[in-house]
């Protein structure tokens, strides 16, 4: 399976499932990293709709189903960030969750070093002050 060709990366992921389970542990790092407040401050206390925008997201970027525009339509991330002051530091702080939710997988550690580095791209289109 080759990640980032058809739905390989979506099958690295363990499908719908795996995606899920990945965002849920993302948002318990947000929760419970001190370097991470601040963007947990961005969200809403009760996260549902949170995890499944990110999870529904990630399907279809990942090569899966395109879940977020078939509930939430068409999305362009910069533009469903702009309200809110994201610097590189905030860029950071969502990488660094995102790192350590991905080490708590059972992933391929080339397959999580790729998806860190894929992430990173949209992560960097939302930062929008300095």
């Amino acid at each position: 399976m080759e990640y980032g060709v058809k739905d390989g990366s979506f099958q690295a992921a363990g499908g719908e499932l795996g995606i899920f389970s990945l965002v849920e542990e993302f948002y318990c790092q947000m929760n419970s990293l001190e370097q991470a407040q601040k963007i947990r401050a961005m969200h809403p206390e009760d996260l549902t709709e949170s995890i499944d925008k990110l999870a529904s997201f990630l399907c279809g970027w990942l090569g899966g189903p395109k879940r977020y525009k078939e509930k939430y339509g068409s999305i362009s991330i910069p533009r469903a960030h702009q309200h809110l002051k994201i610097t590189p530091t905030e860029q950071h702080a969502w990488m660094l969750c995102m790192d350590k939710a991905l080490q708590k997988t059972r992933y391929p550690k080339d397959f999580q070093e790729y998806l860190l580095i894929q992430l990173n791209i949209p992560a960097s289109r939302c930062v929008n002050a300095q």
